[in-house]
Order: structure tokens, then C-alpha cells, then sequence
């Protein structure tokens, strides 16, 4: 069935989901999801009509909807909110545990529409909290707070993969046909391993990451300076690489270590070179690569083909045009554009999305005047930002920070009028 949040569009198989509280055809009580925010809230709707085949029997010449079905169907709608999953199928079941401080409110009877709405609370691994409550047009019927137990499935893993005996593998998690995990790799709970996919080295993946088909994860650096020396790679949870997506990891020059974050989207064919640092919710473009030695701050957005030199930073909440070539510093909040590379201005509409205020869009916006508008040198402008109480926030002192502290210089290059005049904006 469909969900939405706000204007977009994410399918949701119900009964696939259902099926994970171990409920089969008659007993399927949701009939749509009106409102989905992953991991937080849903809201959906019961259609009660008078051929429902609890009403058999149940009060008969009064048909009343039950309210342990009330919070059956309640619970149906925690259990999809808490198994959906965009990119794949649920890798755990559900099963209802408690109940506490139920109340009704009034009775439900055949023509009615329940709107459900259910909102999750503390959750762990294996149990979670759920606040929900029942409505019928603006009237609250039904409430209470559901306790849930969340079991992951048993590891499942191709006949025809190879898994060597001591890899360590979570619950929950699918190996597919043909892959390849090596001896020290170390899989969380609930992760995805697509066909044909290798994940080898001293390689740590974290909880709910979903490796696609062809992917190859935590191989040796291409650096001929490495002899072979134990490096590792650190992933964090909620990553995705898709096909063909290539992770390296680290050299004993570097650190030894390259890490991701967490809840990063690295599109096919994505490349993350040695002894790199991603932070967290970043996207990475189909064909974006990576230099050794880069790092991402968080949410930043790379553009499909674009490069970043070894040794670069770039910034948090950065928006990397398609197909450009960074060989300096990208600054935060901004967009970097062309090859090479050029500096156009604030990334406006990537902040509005993270949900910044316009006030401190528009503070951003002036200290920007200072580096990209004003004829001060770049040393000269940072005092004036620091000086101008009209930009004061922690942003723009971030920013201040990030160019102070460059060690291969800011990119601050302002493109030519007539490039201005062909790059659409963002």
C-alpha cells in the first residue's frame, strides 16, 4: 500500500510486514498509510464496515468494533513502522508484549474511519515503546501505550557464498549468492550482503547496512607504498553502497584507519580511497570519487562524477556540483562547481532542506559577501566576519574555523561571469 510523507512517495508492502507479527488473511486490520516518517511516526487508516468478521456474532443487533482489536490494529501499525525498510524487506518479527494504560473512549461501530497514529519511543535491539492512540474524524476513541518485542532473524547465508569460519556475522543478517566475506571482517545485526559482493581486510560494519551486488568493500588501498601492514576500515550503521561501489582500507602513513559515519548514500560506482574520514548523512553521487586522506563532514552532497584531491576537506551541509574537480578546500554550507572547481555562493536550498532558519541563512548569506563580494583579502575579511555582530552564529564561526584552519588553502574562487550565467541554480 502507499505512504507518504509530505509530497513523496515510498511504497510499503503491508502484508509482507504483517506476515512479521505472524497474522495472516482474515486478520489483517490496516487498510492505507496516510503519514510515514521513517523510524518516528506513521498514521493510518481502518475502513470499519459492517461484513468484518468480528462483528459475526459479537453483540448481535449492536455491533460494536472490540477494543483488543483496537489495539490489535494499533499494533499492526507499530510493527510496520518499526520493520519498514525503503531499500529492502524486514529482517526481524514482532510480537506484542505489553500494554499499558489503555483507555477507551468511545464506542466504534461499522462506518466508522479510524485514523491511527502511532509515534516510537525509547527503542532498543530487542524491545521498544510505542505512544499510540485512535481517532475517529476528531474524536479520540482509543490510547495507549504498546511494548513491543523486536526479534532479529537467524543469519541467513547462499549455499553458494563464501563466508569464511571466522568472519563474524549479526542476526538478521542476508549474505547473497556468491559473495565473499573474508576471515577478520566483523558484520552488525541486520545487514545486507548483495550478490556477488566482497567484503574482505579488517573491515567492521555496523548494524543495518546494505551492501548492493558487485560492491567491494575493505580492500587493500591502490597505494604502492603499502606493504601488505593490518589497516582497517570502520563503517558505521544504516549505510548504503550500491553496485559496484568501491571502499578501501586504511595505510600505516595515513592512520592506519578509514571510517565512515553513519546513515551515508554512496551511489553505484562510488569510490572512497585510503585513510579517509565520512561523517554522517552524506550522499555521494553515482561515480564520485574520493581521494586518499579526504575528509567529509556531516550531510555534506557530492555530485555524480565529481573528484576530490587527496588532503581536501569538505565541509559540513557542502553541496559539490556534478562533474567537478576539487583540489582545495570546499567550504561548508556553500556550492562548489566546475573543473576546476569554483565557488557559487551559499547551498540556499540544501539548507532550507535541514530544516536552518532564515536567519541564519541570511547570516550565512552576509558573511559570504565578506569572502566572495567585498575587495578584502581573505585574512582581512575573516576579522570582519568576527567583528560583525550582523553574521554572528555558530555557523558562520564554524566557517571561520574551517578556512583558518586549511592546511591545502579554501576554495575561493569565484567563476567567471558567463559560467555564472550557465550553471542553473540548485
Amino acid at each position: 500500500m502507499p505512504s507518504a510523507l509530505c509530497t513523496d512517495f515510498v511504497p510499503i508492502d503491508i502484508p509482507v510486514l504483517l506476515d512479521r507479527l505472524c497474522y495472516r488473511y482474515p486478520s489483517f486490520l490496516v487498510d492505507a498509510i496516510a503519514e510515514y516518517v521513517p523510524g518516528r511516526r506513521m498514521v493510518a487508516l481502518k475502513n470499519v464496515t459492517v461484513n468484518e468478521e468480528f462483528f459475526q456474532g459479537h453483540f448481535p443487533g449492536v455491533p460494536l468494533m472490540p477494543g483488543v482489536l483496537m489495539l490489535e490494529t494499533l499494533a499492526q501499525v507499530a510493527t510496520i513502522l518499526l520493520l519498514h525498510r525503503e531499500e529492502s524487506g524486514p529482517v526481524a518479527r514482532v510480537s506484542l508484549r505489553g500494554i499499558n494504560d489503555a483507555k477507551f473512549r468511545r464506542q466504534v461501530v461499522p462506518g466508522d474511519r479510524l485514523r491511527l497514529e502511532v509515534t516510537l519511543g525509547h527503542a532498543r535491539s530487542t524491545m521498544a515503546k510505542a505512544r499510540a492512540v485512535a481517532y475517529v474524524g476528531d474524536q479520540l476513541v482509543a490510547e495507549a501505550e504498546l511494548l513491543l518485542g523486536v526479534t532479529p532473524d537467524p543469519t541467513d547465508i547462499d549455499p553458494s557464498a563464501r563466508v569464511h569460519p571466522h568472519a563474524e556475522i549479526g542476526e538478521g543478517t542476508v549474505i547473497g549468492p556468491n559473495a565473499f566475506v573474508g576471515e577478520h571482517v566483523k558484520i552488525g545485526k541486520r545487514c545486507r550482503v548483495g550478490v556477488s559482493a566482497v567484503v574482505d581486510g579488517w573491515t567492521e560494519i555496523g548494524d543495518e547496512t546494505e551492501i548492493f551486488p558487485f560492491a567491494s568493500i575493505g580492500l587493500i588501498p591502490q597505494d604502492l607504498k603499502f606493504k601488505g601492514e593490518k589497516t582497517r576500515l570502520i563503517i558505521g550503521r544504516r549505510n548504503i553502497f550500491r553496485e559496484f561501489v568501491t571502499i578501501h582500507r586504511g595505510t600505516q602513513g595515513g592512520g592506519g584507519v578509514t571510517r565512515i559515519g553513519d546513515r551515508n548514500f554512496f551511489m553505484a560506482y562510488a569510490h572512497v580511497a585510503h585513510d579517509c574520514k565520512v561523517g554522517n548523512d552524506i550522499i555521494c553521487g553515482h561515480a564520485g570519487t574520493l581521494g586518499g586522506h579526504v575528509t567529509v563532514e556531516d550531510f555534506a552532497n557530492i555530485g555524480a562524477g565529481s573528484g576530490v584531491h587527496q588532503f581536501c576537506r569538505v565541509g559540513c551541509h557542502a553541496f559539490i556540483g556534478g562533474y567537478s574537480v576539487v583540489t582545495k578546500d570546499a567550504l561548508p554550507f556553500a556550492k562548489t562547481v566546475g573543473n576546476r572547481a569554483r565557488i557559487y555562493g551559499l547551498n540556499t536550498i540544501g539548507l532550507i532542506r535541514r530544516g536552518f532558519s532564515s536567519d541564519t541563512i541570511a547570516r550565512l548569506k552576509r558573511a559570504y559577501r565578506y569572502l566572495l563580494q567585498s575587495k578584502l583579502n581573505t585574512s582581512r575579511a575573516l576579522v570582519q566576519m568576527g567583528q560583525d555582530p550582523a553574521v554572528a552564529c555558530p555557523e558562520v564561526d564554524y566557517l571561520i574555523e574551517f578556512i583558518r584552519s586549511s592546511q591545502r588553502g579554501a576554495l575561493l574562487r569565484r567563476p567567471t561571469r558567463r559560467a555564472e550565467e550557465m550553471v542553473m541554480d540548485e
